[in-house]
């Protein structure tokens, strides 16, 4: 067995950092430190870096809660990302270090939100089997709908008939940078009447993030005589489109803004493999949000689920035997 060392992120780590990240097969944008760091004050950062002698092997973004890491509570998932190049037998020995070495460092538990499988650039489901031997516990399951590409989009019959109808209108899509309208107009009156909450991210947190990741975060919005109807924010990712924000004025429904909306987004972005319209479930995965997931569904949007995971880091003696 190889001999790795665990060292905590710093700031001289920065270029490093974000070079693995480019480079790994199961990373995103939103790992890059530029991403992670725009709330920084909201969390502990215990992100960790996995070493071979001076040579990264594999990193692992997270906050600290007491004695429970996390694979970061300000992100949508999260993973132990690597490299292309690593064995299974080398991930198991990378997994057993970190696991050992939180143990001893008197962290208890790792909580894990699975990187859904559509972002990854290639298979890279070792966490799945080296989780299975810790005798992990799923304690979240959400429902993440999404379009495969791969097959011919074609709405069903509700969503054509909303088309029809906003294209009757003359509703206009337009590309934007100035996120206020949005934000002020359209998402936070309708996530508060709605749901009761306000979006993760301020309007000024959006507008710096989009400034920072000009090519992976875009504004649609759509309008109607020049009145803001409907707005989405995307993230775009290799393989990947993400509905990361999406929301239309009160009467969407009889001008159909925001079918149009997606229906742009779908069409223009066609040489994606994957649509993704995110999570569908509420009350930590235990509901299911019908109408939602139906809405989503009109447009052809299949089932994937997204697991969240706790591992005890005392159970790390479980690989003892293959990583030997």
């Amino acid at each position: 067995m190889k001999k790795y060392t665990i060292k905590r992120y710093e700031s001289a780590d920065y270029k490093n950092w974000n070079a693995f990240i480019n480079k790994a097969k199961n990373a995103t944008f939103l790992f890059h430190r530029d991403f992670m760091e725009y709330h920084k004050d909201r969390f502990e950062d215990y992100s960790l870096i996995v070493l071979d002698g001076n040579k990264w092997v594999a990193i692992l973004p997270a906050n600290r809660v007491g004695n429970t890491v996390h694979s970061h509570q300000g992100l949508s998932y999260g993973t132990i990302i690597v490299l292309d190049s690593i064995r299974i037998k080398e991930y198991l020995e990378i997994f057993w270090t970190l696991m050992k070495e939180l143990n001893e460092r008197k962290i208890d538990l790792v909580h894990f939100k699975l990187v859904p499988k559509i972002y990854n650039k290639t298979i890279a489901d070792e966490i799945d089997y080296a989780s299975f031997l810790m005798k992990s516990q799923t304690y979240r399951s959400d429902v993440y709908l999404v379009i495969d590409m791969k097959h011919q989009y074609k709405p069903n019959r509700n969503r054509d008939r909303a088309l029809k109808v906003a294209n009757s209108l003359g509703i206009e899509i337009r590309e934007e940078n100035d996120y206020l309208s949005f934000w002020n107009e359209i998402l936070i009156p309708n996530l508060n009447n709605r749901f009761n909450v306000n979006p993760v991210h301020t309007v000024d947190e959006i507008t710096k993030l989009a400034a920072s990741f000009p090519e992976e975060i875009k504004l649609f919005n759509a309008y109607l005589s020049d009145v803001l109807k409907a707005g989405v924010v995307l993230f775009l990712f290799k393989d990947v489109v993400h509905f990361q924000y999406s929301s239309g004025s009160d009467d969407r429904m009889d001008t159909a803004a925001l079918d149009i909306l997606f229906d742009f987004v779908i069409k223009k972005y066609s040489n994606k493999q994957y649509i993704s319209f995110g999570s569908s479930s509420e009350n930590e995965g235990l509901s299911l949000n019908e109408g939602l997931a139906y809405w989503k569904e009109s447009f052809g949007a299949k089932t994937l689920t997204q697991n969240f995971i706790r591992i005890e880091t005392k159970n790390y003696i479980e690989l003892n035997n293959i990583v030997k």
